[in-house]
């Protein structure tokens, strides 16, 4: 089963784009594996689960992503409502 992968907002994107480029192309991976594998990731670095059907992984020493999981009727939703810098990470 495929997931549906998407971003909370615009805030999200342009946070995503401040990051340098090797960091950009790890999420692009992570997404991959979510969209495949589903929210729960323990493959990747630094993995944990932050709460009831939220998560998060470090793409590298400074910078990581945060995601949520939510299941309806019709699809699976993993949204990702942070991707940057470790230091204003909202966990």
């Amino acid at each position: 089963m495929e997931y549906l992968v998407r971003f909370k907002n615009k805030k999200v994107l342009n946070q995503i784009q401040k990051m340098p480029l090797l960091e950009q192309k790890k999420l692009v991976n992570l997404v991959e594996d979510l969209k495949i594998n589903g929210p729960i990731q323990k493959n990747w670095n630094n993995y944990s689960q932050l709460g009831l059907n939220k998560y998060h992984c470090h793409l590298s020493y400074k910078w990581v992503t945060c995601w949520a999981y939510i299941e309806t009727e019709e699809i699976k939703i993993i949204e990702v409502y942070y991707a940057g810098s470790r230091e204003n990470a909202p966990y």
